[in-house]
Protein backbone atom coordinates (compact mmCIF):
# COMPACT_ATOMS: atom_id res chain seq x y z
CA UNK A 1 0.00 0.00 0.00
CA UNK A 2 0.89 3.44 -0.89
CA UNK A 3 -1.24 6.19 -0.05
CA UNK A 4 -4.40 7.04 1.97
CA UNK A 5 -6.44 9.77 1.66
CA UNK A 6 -8.34 10.30 5.40
CA UNK A 7 -11.64 12.95 4.95
CA UNK A 8 -12.14 15.03 7.89
CA UNK A 9 -14.84 17.79 6.44
CA UNK A 10 -15.60 19.56 9.07
CA UNK A 11 -12.86 19.64 11.18
CA UNK A 12 -9.38 20.40 10.75
CA UNK A 13 -6.91 18.10 12.48
CA UNK A 14 -4.91 20.81 13.43
CA UNK A 15 -7.59 22.60 15.20
CA UNK A 16 -7.33 22.97 18.84
CA UNK A 17 -9.31 20.08 20.64
CA UNK A 18 -11.92 21.13 23.51
CA UNK A 19 -13.54 23.47 21.42
CA UNK A 20 -16.04 24.51 18.82
CA UNK A 21 -16.11 21.04 16.67
CA UNK A 22 -12.51 19.74 17.20
CA UNK A 23 -12.84 17.28 19.92
CA UNK A 24 -11.16 13.82 20.55
CA UNK A 25 -11.38 12.66 16.52
CA UNK A 26 -9.32 15.45 15.68
CA UNK A 27 -6.79 13.72 18.23
CA UNK A 28 -8.14 9.97 16.13
CA UNK A 29 -7.32 11.15 12.92
CA UNK A 30 -3.18 12.44 13.54
CA UNK A 31 -2.51 10.17 16.00
CA UNK A 32 -3.90 7.05 13.31
CA UNK A 33 -2.13 9.02 10.55
CA UNK A 34 1.37 9.30 12.12
CA UNK A 35 1.25 5.48 13.24
CA UNK A 36 0.22 4.47 9.93
CA UNK A 37 3.16 6.22 8.67
CA UNK A 38 5.57 4.44 10.70
CA UNK A 39 4.10 1.46 8.76
CA UNK A 40 5.14 2.62 5.60
CA UNK A 41 2.00 4.39 4.20
CA UNK A 42 1.43 7.96 3.54
CA UNK A 43 -1.33 9.93 4.83
CA UNK A 44 -2.86 12.41 2.97
CA UNK A 45 -5.82 14.17 5.12
CA UNK A 46 -8.21 16.19 3.17
CA UNK A 47 -10.30 18.94 4.84
CA UNK A 48 -12.18 21.62 4.49
CA UNK A 49 -10.83 24.94 4.20
CA UNK A 50 -11.72 27.67 7.09
CA UNK A 51 -9.64 31.01 6.11
CA UNK A 52 -8.31 32.03 3.27
CA UNK A 53 -5.03 32.53 4.92
CA UNK A 54 -4.78 28.68 5.25
CA UNK A 55 -1.67 27.06 3.45
CA UNK A 56 -2.93 24.57 0.99
CA UNK A 57 -0.51 21.82 2.69
CA UNK A 58 0.78 21.50 6.09
CA UNK A 59 3.19 18.85 6.79
CA UNK A 60 2.24 17.48 10.13
CA UNK A 61 4.81 14.68 10.59
CA UNK A 62 6.74 12.34 8.06
CA UNK A 63 4.25 11.09 5.16
CA UNK A 64 1.74 13.12 6.60
CA UNK A 65 0.08 15.85 5.61
CA UNK A 66 -2.95 17.93 5.65
CA UNK A 67 -4.71 19.30 2.80
CA UNK A 68 -6.98 22.01 2.87
CA UNK A 69 -9.42 22.22 0.57
CA UNK A 70 -11.66 25.12 -0.77
CA UNK A 71 -15.04 24.35 -0.48
CA UNK A 72 -17.72 27.30 -0.37
CA UNK A 73 -17.44 30.05 2.21
CA UNK A 74 -14.57 29.84 4.36
CA UNK A 75 -15.77 31.54 7.58
CA UNK A 76 -19.67 31.65 8.71
CA UNK A 77 -20.10 28.25 8.32
CA UNK A 78 -21.37 26.06 11.30
CA UNK A 79 -21.48 22.41 11.01
CA UNK A 80 -25.17 22.32 10.64
CA UNK A 81 -24.64 24.29 7.42
CA UNK A 82 -22.42 21.97 5.94
CA UNK A 83 -24.50 19.25 4.26
CA UNK A 84 -25.06 22.10 1.85
CA UNK A 85 -21.62 22.43 0.82
CA UNK A 86 -20.66 18.79 -0.08
CA UNK A 87 -21.32 18.66 -3.18
CA UNK A 88 -18.62 21.46 -3.37
CA UNK A 89 -16.23 19.84 -1.19
CA UNK A 90 -17.04 16.70 -3.39
CA UNK A 91 -16.07 19.02 -6.75
CA UNK A 92 -13.09 20.46 -5.43
CA UNK A 93 -11.64 16.85 -4.10
CA UNK A 94 -11.45 15.39 -7.58
CA UNK A 95 -9.35 18.13 -8.87
CA UNK A 96 -7.07 17.59 -6.15
CA UNK A 97 -7.03 13.96 -7.11
CA UNK A 98 -7.22 14.70 -10.86
CA UNK A 99 -3.92 16.99 -10.19
CA UNK A 100 -1.98 13.29 -9.24
CA UNK A 101 -1.43 10.24 -11.39
CA UNK A 102 -3.74 7.81 -12.14
CA UNK A 103 -3.97 5.47 -8.50
CA UNK A 104 -2.45 7.96 -6.50
CA UNK A 105 -4.86 7.07 -3.59
CA UNK A 106 -5.17 3.16 -2.54
CA UNK A 107 -7.87 3.53 0.13
CA UNK A 108 -9.76 6.41 1.63
CA UNK A 109 -11.09 6.70 4.55
CA UNK A 110 -13.74 8.55 5.99
CA UNK A 111 -14.37 10.39 9.58
CA UNK A 112 -18.34 11.33 10.88
CA UNK A 113 -21.04 11.14 8.39
CA UNK A 114 -20.28 14.38 6.58
CA UNK A 115 -16.66 13.14 5.32
CA UNK A 116 -18.93 10.15 4.72
CA UNK A 117 -21.08 11.41 2.55
CA UNK A 118 -18.15 13.13 0.38
CA UNK A 119 -16.11 10.15 0.48
CA UNK A 120 -18.99 7.04 -0.84
CA UNK A 121 -18.95 9.68 -3.85
CA UNK A 122 -15.11 10.12 -4.82
CA UNK A 123 -14.37 6.22 -3.94
CA UNK A 124 -16.65 5.56 -6.70
CA UNK A 125 -14.72 8.03 -8.75
CA UNK A 126 -11.32 6.73 -7.90
CA UNK A 127 -12.08 2.81 -8.11
CA UNK A 128 -10.62 2.83 -4.95
CA UNK A 129 -11.84 0.78 -1.56
CA UNK A 130 -14.52 2.97 1.00
CA UNK A 131 -14.02 2.61 4.86
CA UNK A 132 -15.57 4.97 7.11
CA UNK A 133 -15.51 5.47 11.05
CA UNK A 134 -18.85 6.76 12.67
CA UNK A 135 -17.38 8.37 15.82
CA UNK A 136 -20.48 9.29 16.87
CA UNK A 137 -24.02 8.16 15.27
CA UNK A 138 -27.65 10.14 15.07
CA UNK A 139 -29.35 7.46 16.03
CA UNK A 140 -27.59 6.52 19.26
CA UNK A 141 -27.15 10.34 20.11
CA UNK A 142 -31.04 10.64 19.57
CA UNK A 143 -31.91 7.90 21.74
CA UNK A 144 -30.00 9.58 24.81
CA UNK A 145 -30.65 13.05 24.94
CA UNK A 146 -29.72 15.20 27.49
CA UNK A 147 -32.31 17.78 29.30
CA UNK A 148 -32.37 20.77 26.21
CA UNK A 149 -30.67 19.03 23.83
CA UNK A 150 -31.83 19.19 19.99
CA UNK A 151 -32.28 15.78 18.45
CA UNK A 152 -30.13 15.14 15.52
CA UNK A 153 -31.50 15.95 11.91
CA UNK A 154 -33.47 13.19 9.90
CA UNK A 155 -31.01 14.29 7.05
CA UNK A 156 -28.43 13.10 9.03
CA UNK A 157 -30.09 9.86 10.05
CA UNK A 158 -30.77 9.06 6.03
CA UNK A 159 -27.20 10.17 5.25
CA UNK A 160 -25.79 7.83 7.94
CA UNK A 161 -27.85 4.93 6.73
CA UNK A 162 -26.55 5.58 3.14
CA UNK A 163 -22.64 5.20 4.27
CA UNK A 164 -23.38 1.90 6.13
CA UNK A 165 -24.58 0.46 2.92
CA UNK A 166 -21.78 2.34 0.48
CA UNK A 167 -19.01 1.20 3.16
CA UNK A 168 -16.83 -1.34 1.64
CA UNK A 169 -15.96 -1.21 5.37
CA UNK A 170 -16.70 0.26 8.66
CA UNK A 171 -14.19 0.43 11.66
CA UNK A 172 -16.34 0.87 15.28
CA UNK A 173 -14.27 2.43 17.96
CA UNK A 174 -15.53 -0.86 20.48
CA UNK A 175 -17.88 -3.82 20.93
CA UNK A 176 -20.71 -1.76 21.61
CA UNK A 177 -20.61 0.43 19.00
CA UNK A 178 -20.39 -2.48 16.14
CA UNK A 179 -23.52 -3.67 18.06
CA UNK A 180 -24.70 -0.17 17.39
CA UNK A 181 -24.17 -0.63 13.58
CA UNK A 182 -26.01 -3.69 12.95
CA UNK A 183 -28.92 -3.22 15.15
CA UNK A 184 -29.65 0.43 14.73
CA UNK A 185 -28.34 0.41 10.73
CA UNK A 186 -28.59 -2.74 9.48
CA UNK A 187 -24.48 -3.00 8.63
CA UNK A 188 -23.74 -6.13 7.93
CA UNK A 189 -21.30 -8.05 10.55
CA UNK A 190 -18.31 -8.77 8.08
CA UNK A 191 -17.97 -5.44 7.02
CA UNK A 192 -17.32 -3.89 10.58
CA UNK A 193 -14.02 -4.51 12.36
CA UNK A 194 -13.98 -3.49 16.08
CA UNK A 195 -10.36 -1.34 17.02
CA UNK A 196 -9.98 0.43 20.03
CA UNK A 197 -8.40 3.89 19.86
CA UNK A 198 -5.29 4.73 21.62
CA UNK A 199 -3.89 7.16 23.76
CA UNK A 200 0.03 8.96 23.77
CA UNK A 201 1.16 7.25 26.58
CA UNK A 202 4.62 9.66 25.92
CA UNK A 203 2.60 12.28 26.71
CA UNK A 204 -0.29 11.24 29.60
CA UNK A 205 1.72 9.24 32.14
CA UNK A 206 1.87 9.21 35.85
CA UNK A 207 3.76 12.12 36.86
CA UNK A 208 3.88 13.85 40.39
CA UNK A 209 0.45 15.14 41.67
CA UNK A 210 2.00 17.62 44.09
CA UNK A 211 4.46 18.79 41.28
CA UNK A 212 1.30 19.59 38.98
CA UNK A 213 -0.93 21.08 41.45
CA UNK A 214 2.10 23.80 42.04
CA UNK A 215 2.35 24.66 38.03
CA UNK A 216 -1.03 24.79 37.64
CA UNK A 217 -1.82 27.01 40.98
CA UNK A 218 -3.87 24.00 42.94
CA UNK A 219 -2.93 23.97 46.48
CA UNK A 220 -1.32 20.75 47.33
CA UNK A 221 -4.43 19.68 49.85
CA UNK A 222 -6.95 20.21 47.25
CA UNK A 223 -9.98 18.18 46.19
CA UNK A 224 -9.99 18.16 42.50
CA UNK A 225 -12.66 17.16 40.65
CA UNK A 226 -12.01 17.66 36.64
CA UNK A 227 -14.44 17.98 34.11
CA UNK A 228 -12.35 17.77 30.21
CA UNK A 229 -14.41 18.55 27.13
CA UNK A 230 -16.55 20.72 24.82
CA UNK A 231 -18.97 22.06 27.20
CA UNK A 232 -22.31 21.44 25.41
CA UNK A 233 -25.60 19.51 27.09
CA UNK A 234 -24.49 16.17 25.22
CA UNK A 235 -21.23 15.95 27.53
CA UNK A 236 -23.28 16.96 30.31
CA UNK A 237 -20.52 19.68 32.69
CA UNK A 238 -23.75 20.67 34.35
CA UNK A 239 -24.38 17.14 35.96
CA UNK A 240 -20.58 17.40 37.59
CA UNK A 241 -21.40 21.03 39.04
CA UNK A 242 -24.94 19.45 40.58
CA UNK A 243 -22.99 16.42 41.84
CA UNK A 244 -20.21 19.20 43.66
CA UNK A 245 -23.24 21.35 45.27
CA UNK A 246 -24.73 17.96 46.67
CA UNK A 247 -21.04 17.06 48.04
CA UNK A 248 -20.44 20.14 49.48
CA UNK A 249 -24.46 20.18 51.05
CA UNK A 250 -23.30 17.22 52.99
CA UNK A 251 -19.63 18.40 53.99
CA UNK A 252 -19.56 21.74 53.61
CA UNK A 253 -15.79 21.29 55.12
CA UNK A 254 -14.78 20.09 52.31
CA UNK A 255 -15.11 23.96 50.43
CA UNK A 256 -12.35 25.29 51.36
CA UNK A 257 -10.16 22.83 49.57
CA UNK A 258 -12.30 21.39 46.59
CA UNK A 259 -11.29 22.94 43.31
CA UNK A 260 -13.96 22.05 40.21
CA UNK A 261 -12.15 22.78 37.02
CA UNK A 262 -14.04 22.67 33.63
CA UNK A 263 -11.39 22.54 31.16
CA UNK A 264 -12.47 23.43 27.89
CA UNK A 265 -14.94 25.57 25.42
CA UNK A 266 -18.39 25.95 24.52
CA UNK A 267 -19.58 23.73 21.47
CA UNK A 268 -22.32 22.58 19.79
CA UNK A 269 -25.70 23.76 21.50
CA UNK A 270 -23.63 25.26 23.90
CA UNK A 271 -22.24 27.99 21.90
CA UNK A 272 -26.23 29.24 21.65
CA UNK A 273 -25.88 30.31 25.51
CA UNK A 274 -21.57 30.03 26.49
CA UNK A 275 -22.43 31.47 30.09
CA UNK A 276 -24.81 28.63 30.84
CA UNK A 277 -22.21 26.68 32.82
CA UNK A 278 -20.93 30.08 34.33
CA UNK A 279 -24.34 30.99 35.44
CA UNK A 280 -24.73 27.24 36.27
CA UNK A 281 -22.38 27.49 39.22
CA UNK A 282 -23.42 31.06 40.35
CA UNK A 283 -26.89 29.31 40.98
CA UNK A 284 -25.99 26.63 42.90
CA UNK A 285 -23.89 29.16 44.96
CA UNK A 286 -20.41 27.46 43.86
CA UNK A 287 -18.88 29.63 41.99
CA UNK A 288 -16.21 30.21 44.04
CA UNK A 289 -14.74 26.41 43.70
CA UNK A 290 -15.26 26.49 39.77
CA UNK A 291 -12.25 27.03 37.98
CA UNK A 292 -13.30 27.69 33.94
CA UNK A 293 -10.17 26.46 31.90
CA UNK A 294 -9.94 27.45 28.12
CA UNK A 295 -8.92 24.22 26.15
CA UNK A 296 -5.17 23.69 26.50
CA UNK A 297 -2.18 21.75 24.97
CA UNK A 298 -2.07 18.01 25.10
CA UNK A 299 1.27 18.40 27.56
CA UNK A 300 -0.87 21.15 29.55
CA UNK A 301 -4.23 18.81 29.63
CA UNK A 302 -2.16 15.53 31.11
CA UNK A 303 -0.89 18.00 33.75
CA UNK A 304 -4.91 19.15 34.49
CA UNK A 305 -4.98 15.11 34.81
CA UNK A 306 -2.19 14.66 37.10
CA UNK A 307 -3.61 17.38 39.33
CA UNK A 308 -6.86 15.87 39.82
CA UNK A 309 -7.95 13.42 42.19
CA UNK A 310 -11.17 12.36 40.17
CA UNK A 311 -12.23 13.22 36.44
CA UNK A 312 -15.64 13.07 35.64
CA UNK A 313 -16.61 11.93 32.50
CA UNK A 314 -20.22 11.81 32.82
CA UNK A 315 -21.50 12.47 29.30
CA UNK A 316 -24.89 10.87 27.55
CA UNK A 317 -23.23 9.52 24.85
CA UNK A 318 -19.86 8.49 23.94
CA UNK A 319 -18.57 6.58 21.00
CA UNK A 320 -15.12 5.56 22.91
CA UNK A 321 -14.03 8.06 25.36
CA UNK A 322 -10.71 9.49 25.14
CA UNK A 323 -11.03 11.85 27.77
CA UNK A 324 -11.32 8.54 30.24
CA UNK A 325 -8.34 6.81 28.78
CA UNK A 326 -6.45 9.72 28.84
CA UNK A 327 -6.98 10.11 32.59
CA UNK A 328 -6.07 6.40 33.38
CA UNK A 329 -2.80 6.70 31.62
CA UNK A 330 -2.07 9.51 34.06
CA UNK A 331 -3.26 7.27 36.82
CA UNK A 332 -6.25 9.15 37.96
CA UNK A 333 -9.25 7.35 37.88
CA UNK A 334 -12.45 8.04 36.37
CA UNK A 335 -16.61 8.29 37.53
CA UNK A 336 -18.29 8.09 34.00
CA UNK A 337 -21.55 7.49 32.94
CA UNK A 338 -22.20 3.29 31.38
CA UNK A 339 -22.84 4.34 28.37
CA UNK A 340 -21.30 3.63 24.63
CA UNK A 341 -17.74 3.19 24.50
CA UNK A 342 -16.84 4.32 28.13
CA UNK A 343 -18.01 0.40 29.09
CA UNK A 344 -15.22 -0.40 27.42
CA UNK A 345 -12.49 2.47 28.62
CA UNK A 346 -13.58 2.45 32.22
CA UNK A 347 -13.21 -0.73 34.25
CA UNK A 348 -15.80 -0.71 36.51
CA UNK A 349 -14.97 -0.93 40.29
CA UNK A 350 -11.44 -1.25 39.27
CA UNK A 351 -10.36 1.77 37.27
CA UNK A 352 -13.04 3.85 38.07
CA UNK A 353 -16.82 3.89 38.78
CA UNK A 354 -19.00 3.65 36.14
CA UNK A 355 -22.71 5.31 37.13
CA UNK A 356 -26.04 4.49 35.27
CA UNK A 357 -28.28 7.30 34.84
CA UNK A 358 -27.60 10.86 35.60
CA UNK A 359 -28.82 11.47 39.08
CA UNK A 360 -26.23 13.99 40.58
CA UNK A 361 -26.73 12.30 43.91
CA UNK A 362 -25.29 9.33 42.51
CA UNK A 363 -22.17 11.17 41.08
CA UNK A 364 -21.92 12.70 44.57
CA UNK A 365 -21.66 9.39 46.19
CA UNK A 366 -18.87 8.34 43.93
CA UNK A 367 -16.87 11.37 44.47
CA UNK A 368 -17.30 11.27 48.18
CA UNK A 369 -16.23 6.97 47.50
CA UNK A 370 -12.99 8.04 46.02
CA UNK A 371 -12.29 11.17 47.90
CA UNK A 372 -12.33 9.75 51.30
CA UNK A 373 -10.94 6.76 50.11
CA UNK A 374 -6.97 7.25 49.96
CA UNK A 375 -6.36 3.47 49.65
CA UNK A 376 -8.75 2.67 47.30
CA UNK A 377 -7.84 5.44 44.68
CA UNK A 378 -4.85 4.48 45.26
CA UNK A 379 -5.81 0.84 44.30
CA UNK A 380 -7.71 1.96 41.44
CA UNK A 381 -5.16 4.22 40.01
CA UNK A 382 -2.39 1.57 39.75
CA UNK A 383 -4.94 -0.58 37.70
CA UNK A 384 -5.93 2.60 35.31
CA UNK A 385 -2.39 3.20 34.32
CA UNK A 386 -2.68 -0.79 33.50
CA UNK A 387 -5.91 -0.47 31.82
CA UNK A 388 -4.32 2.50 29.61
CA UNK A 389 -1.50 0.63 28.33
CA UNK A 390 -4.04 -1.57 26.59
CA UNK A 391 -5.15 1.22 24.14
CA UNK A 392 -2.01 1.46 21.86
CA UNK A 393 -1.81 3.87 18.62
CA UNK A 394 0.64 1.39 17.34
CA UNK A 395 -2.10 -1.55 17.48
CA UNK A 396 -4.91 0.29 16.61
CA UNK A 397 -2.62 1.90 13.64
CA UNK A 398 -1.91 -2.12 12.68
CA UNK A 399 -5.44 -2.71 13.07
CA UNK A 400 -6.45 -0.17 10.28
CA UNK A 401 -3.95 -1.38 8.05
CA UNK A 402 -5.25 -5.30 8.17
CA UNK A 403 -8.90 -3.35 7.42
CA UNK A 404 -7.44 -1.59 4.52
CA UNK A 405 -6.25 -4.50 3.20
CA UNK A 406 -9.24 -6.68 3.44
CA UNK A 407 -11.00 -3.79 1.96
CA UNK A 408 -8.54 -3.59 -1.43
CA UNK A 409 -9.10 -7.74 -0.94
CA UNK A 410 -12.93 -8.03 -1.55
CA UNK A 411 -12.78 -5.42 -4.25
CA UNK A 412 -9.76 -7.31 -6.13
CA UNK A 413 -10.38 -10.48 -5.39
CA UNK A 414 -7.29 -11.39 -4.29
CA UNK A 415 -6.99 -12.93 -0.78
CA UNK A 416 -6.33 -10.17 1.81
CA UNK A 417 -2.91 -12.11 3.05
CA UNK A 418 -1.23 -12.07 -0.30
CA UNK A 419 -2.08 -8.08 -0.77
CA UNK A 420 1.10 -5.88 -0.88
CA UNK A 421 1.78 -3.38 1.13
Amino acid sequence: MKRVAMLSVHTSPLDQPGTGDAGGMNVYVVELAKRLARLGVAVEILTRATSSGLPAEVQVAPDVMVRHVAAGPYEGLAKEDLPGQLCTFARDLLRVEAQHELGWYDVLHSHYWLAGQVGALVSDRWGIPFVHSMHTMAKVKNAALAEGDLPEPFGRVVGEEQIVSAADHLVASTEDESAQLVRRYGADPERISVVHPGVDLETFRPTDQEAARRRLGIAPNATVLTFVGRIQPLKAPDLMLHAAAVMLRRRPGLRERLVVPVVGGPSGNGLDAPSALADLARGLGIADVVRFVPPVTQSELAQWYAASTVVCVPSYSESFGLVAVESQACGTPVVAAAVGGLTTAVRDGDTGVLLAGHDPEDYARAFERLVTDEAERRRMSTAAVRHAHTFSWQRAAEQTLAVYERAIAARSGVPADVVCC
